[in-house]
């Protein structure tokens, strides 16, 4: 079982029933999946920077990718409908929890002049969307063999009914918000 699953079970959970003031366990928030996508436009001069991407989207999240198409053709960008231009994992489950504990633990702490996540990245629902700059903060990557940095969007979906119970259950798992700048 997953570290951060059992430390929800055991520890979190009661702790979210004791803040929330409810006694049903499955009325809890929590995590239903991650997303990681990483969208690359340069994929539409060089296809190689695809295969590559994908490759590290794959070694850091434990499962292959799935590679995303343009929906609409743009001129300016010179591109076309059905051109190649991103790729994206869902994960669920063990895999996510086990995600979510490596991004929080190791991930995050090794971002440079890191101060924090920002507690205002919710979208109303409880769900929970943060941006990385590079992927050679994550340990399975090989920094000595990326030959193009590219960034990440990483989207946490929760069943919390708001953000407030979003932002609590995030807190509650060891999510590092930035401290406000009044306090």
């Amino acid at each position: 079982m997953a570290r951060l699953l059992e430390r929800y079970r055991k520890e979190i959970a009661p702790a979210l029933a004791s803040a929330l003031g409810r006694d049903n366990v499955h009325s809890l928030p929590r995590l239903e999946k991650v997303v990681i996508s990483m969208g690359v436009g340069r994929a539409i001069q060089d296809s190689k920077i695809l295969d590559e991407v994908a490759e590290h989207l794959m070694q850091l999240a434990g499962q292959r990718p799935t590679i995303r198409s343009a929906r609409k053709s743009v001129a300016q960008f010179k591109l076309r409908e059905g051109m190649k231009i991103g790729a994206s994992v869902t994960l669920r489950r063990h895999r996510m929890y086990e995600f979510i504990d490596r991004l929080i633990t190791i991930v995050l702490p090794r971002v440079r002049d890191f101060r924090g996540v920002s507690a205002k990245a919710f979208d109303g629902n409880g769900n929970y969307s943060l941006g990385l700059t590079e992927q050679v903060v994550f340990p399975e990557v090989n920094a000595d063999k990326v030959k193009t940095m590219q960034g990440m969007n990483i989207a946490i979906v929760t069943t919390a009914r708001n953000d407030d119970e979003g932002r609590l259950l995030l807190k509650e798992l060891g999510m590092p918000f930035r401290k406000s700048q009044n306090s």
